[in-house]
């Protein structure tokens, strides 16, 4: 651990108090210029640190931030020994730890990064991910006896795992447009990109990599032109540790699902959370356009439409998307 972070991790744990860089020095065994030097290097990162003479350094209270320790204390104990890392920055979580995956990295492993230079979402559109505002993660998950087409349970059930985490520590509503987007009112805060590679021989599912990222707090400077139409967030200011309580949250709640699929009725959890459900929506599918009316979404995680001739389709993720009409 380099000394930035023992010195955020101590004022992490007296925050709301102040500690001198002489009794930080001690603590630490460094001297007060190496402290000087860490503080400086935090706030150079976004770290907000009072400094008062004759008192020390405290977090202020507009301070989140993620933390190893801090995710680790609201974890499950099944989860307490995952394997967490976390970036200042990332060209994409997903691309890192699908790397990570084919060097044999162990299930659960966890990636994270306060920023995403060219973060992704599906179809290879890109997810902006500016520095601090949001959450930006990617978990290994290794499935058994999953084929190809029964991929999209997981990012069915992460849909699920991410509303009740944000319900949970906001109190808002959260409803889900078919397949991985999340909202609350009328602007998308979460998207959830699930990537794998399958065997060719049995056509399995080898390993998952499920990306998931929320628009936490609105950017200073706002959502680009681009997106500022659909682009929301969960909060429009910093909260207090509120980032490691999300992702923990949204970890307990998903290994739930993914571990016991059969006893939790994650598809209903789902459903009831749709918003496209009995409505009539523009879907576009092999460059296709049509107008059709949402009947449900079946067993198979599929989105059942009707078109206007009556005729009845089932349509599987990779093959649509949806542009819904509010």
């Amino acid at each position: 651990m380099e000394t930035k972070e023992k010195i955020l991790e101590l004022l992490t744990n007296r925050q709301g108090s102040y500690c001198s860089g002489e009794e930080i020095a001690g603590i630490l065994s460094i001297s007060r210029a190496a402290v000087w030097k860490a503080v400086k290097k935090l706030r150079s990162e976004g770290v907000l640190i009072d400094a008062v003479t004759n008192r020390g350094y405290s977090l202020t209270e507009e301070t989140d931030f993620l933390s190893v320790r801090g995710i680790r204390e609201y974890l499950r104990p099944e989860l307490k020994k995952t394997e967490i890392s976390i970036l200042p920055i990332a060209a994409s979580t997903n691309a890192l730890l699908y790397e990570r995956a084919g060097e044999g990295a162990d299930e659960w492993t966890l990636l994270l990064a306060e920023e995403q230079s060219a973060g992704r979402g599906r179809n290879r559109r890109p997810f902006y991910s500016p520095k601090d505002t949001g959450v930006y993660m990617s978990l290994l998950l290794r499935p058994k006896d999953y084929m190809a087409d029964q991929a999209v349970r997981i990012t069915i059930m992460a849909a699920v795992a991410v509303c009740e985490a944000i319900e949970e520590i906001s109190g808002k509503h959260t409803a889900i447009k078919w397949v991985n987007d999340i909202f609350i009112g009328k602007k998308k805060v979460c998207g959830i990109l699930t990537e794998g590679a399958f065997s060719i021989e049995n056509g399995r599912l080898d390993y998952a990599i499920l990306g998931i990222g929320v628009n936490l707090y609105e950017p200073k400077e706002g959502f680009p032109k681009k997106i500022r139409s659909v682009a929301g967030a969960v909060f429009p200011k910093v909260r207090r540790e509120t980032k490691v309580r999300l992702v923990s949250s949204i970890l307990n709640r998903f290994y739930d699902l993914y571990t016991d699929p059969l006893s939790i009725d994650y598809l209903s959890r789902y459903r009831a959370r749709s918003f496209v459900i009995g409505k009539r929506v523009r879907l576009i599918s092999g460059g296709r356009s049509s107008e059709v009316y949402v009947r449900g979404i079946d067993d198979e995680c599929r989105l059942v439409v009707e078109y206007p001739d009556g005729h009845k389709e089932s349509c599987c993720s990779g093959e649509i998307s949806l542009q819904m009409e509010f």
